[in-house]
């Protein structure tokens, strides 16, 4: 994970979408790839060697990871306003970066032919994009057009995808509009595969706290053991010369 995240720093000049996002992909990477070294050199380490430091460390660190993501679902859950707020600011942040990167506009499309959305909240927050403007004094081809990506295609699987079928749809009115592309916008969208999904994201969270609850549980398990066998150990040797005190 660290050498993933150094070569996409080195290699990656990706501004807009730095722009879009509140931390560096990149950079995130290595922390969090670096931080998972640390736990498991620790974690390792500590119980082959019996180290009861090192397994301290272990426990702690576990323990801190474990609230900060209960801690982050629970302001996520009682601070959703803020959160959809957040949300539909990066949206619109990568809306006006669209043109400017090639990953983060095959994410884009990506995303609004899996959810079947345009824009953030309506079709029409492609006016946002200095090219899909629909300003009279733009001189952009793509003036008042939609990606094509928001574009509803025909059931029959399409061989060549027509990349001009969202030209002028900001003209349309949304029940017009609505006829060949898609006017939702990708917020409620996603808020909606939430709660549809809600289990199943519930299951991956309980997944991921198993482990961790496991892992603590485990290392501080061994750490009394091994103190035990310290105490014995001084026990013995106190009483190895002289059987009755």
């Amino acid at each position: 994970m660290v050498a993933i995240g150094v070569y996409a720093r080195l290699m990656k000049h990706a501004e807009a979408a730095l722009a879009c996002l509140a931390v560096d992909p990149a950079v995130m990477l290595m922390i969090v790839g670096f931080l998972m070294f640390i736990i498991t050199f620790c974690g390792c380490v500590g119980s082959l060697r019996e180290n009861i430091c090192l397994l301290q460390t272990f426990c702690i660190c576990l323990t801190v990871v474990f609230l900060l993501q209960l801690t982050a679902g629970i302001l996520g859950f009682v601070f959703a306003d803020k959160a959809r707020d957040r949300v539909t600011g990066m949206i619109n942040n990568a809306i006006v970066h669209y043109r400017e990167d090639i990953d983060l506009q095959n994410l884009i499309d990506f995303g609004q032919k899996e959810f079947g959305c345009c824009g953030g909240v309506t079709y029409t927050d492609w006016s946002q994009n200095l090219y899909f403007n629909c300003t009279q004094g733009n001189p952009s081809r793509e003036r008042c057009s939609v990606p094509f990506s928001c574009c509803i295609l025909s059931a029959d699987k399409q061989v060549v995808i027509n990349t001009m079928c969202g030209t002028g749809m900001q003209h349309l009115q949304y029940v017009e509009a609505g006829d060949h592309i898609y006017t939702n916008g990708c917020i409620d969208k996603l808020v909606n595969w939430i709660h549809t999904n809600m289990f199943l994201l519930g299951g991956v969270a309980l997944g991921l706290a198993i482990p961790q609850l496991v892992g603590i549980l485990l290392s501080q398990i061994l750490i009394n053991q091994i103190k035990d066998q310290i105490e014995l150990q001084h026990y013995n040797l106190k009483h190895r010369f002289d059987p009755w005190s």
